[in-house]
């Protein structure tokens, strides 16, 4: 298990930094300090390697999300937290940012793989019916169409940073996102509540106590 979690991290620095058509096979093995014999005893092909980081970042942001709903009661504080974690998650986890780039990858289409968006998408609108009955966000607005427009709008500005500033704004744009959307599907309660929402989605702070209320390792 330690090796193919080895293989796995190594395979997902392979990715993130050559994509799927670049990446090889004897690349994964160098950086994991390993022969191709152990690499391919746990992986049949590259496609197999690559359909395992989806997998492995899938695991990862899952675990993030539900580090989120458990520190608050609030359905659009949670939907913050998500959100501070997909940041830490781009700027922190490898897998994850190997996972999602395979993902949006035209030349790794083939890969069998659980499709996450579908997942993410219906993970919002639940949060957002939720804050609907908790008259956080008006109920004129469908909480589906919410989660539709939500995740690919995130998606698109952590690859816009990454792009331009190589994700070292990304926190500060998903808070100019989420002052957007909160100030569109809010009651007015909420409106002038977006300050402190969106503050939310800020690094953690260093040292022991990040990591004493699980907030700096969240998928532990």
């Amino acid at each position: 298990m330690a090796t193919r979690a080895a293989l796995i991290e190594a395979a997902a620095a392979e990715f993130d930094e050559r994509g799927y058509a670049g990446a090889s096979m004897d690349g994964v093995a160098e950086r994991a300090g390993m022969t191709k014999g152990a690499l391919y005893f746990h992986f049949r092909s590259k496609a197999d390697t690559a359909s395992a980081v989806i997998a492995a970042q899938d695991e990862v942001s899952r675990r993030y999300a539900a580090a989120a709903a458990a520190r608050v009661a609030s359905p659009l504080e949670s939907l913050m937290w998500m959100s501070q974690g997909v940041a830490a998650q781009m700027t922190s986890e490898v897998v994850v940012r190997a996972g999602l780039r395979l993902t949006a990858d035209p030349n790794a289409r083939a890969i069998p793989r659980e499709h996450p968006y579908d997942h993410w998408v219906g993970h919002t609108a639940d949060l957002v019916r939720r804050a609907v009955d908790a008259g956080e966000v008006d109920p004129s607005w469908d909480p589906e169409l919410v989660g539709r427009v939500v995740n690919p709008a995130v998606a698109g500005v952590q690859m816009i940073s990454d792009v331009l500033r190589d994700r070292a704004d990304l926190y500060e744009r998903l808070r100019e996102l989420w002052t957007v959307l909160l100030s569109a599907i809010g009651t007015e309660r909420t409106r002038a509540e977006v300050p402190r929402l969106v503050a939310i989605i800020a690094p953690d702070p260093p040292g022991p106590a990040a990591c004493a209320d699980g907030a700096g390792d969240p998928v532990d």
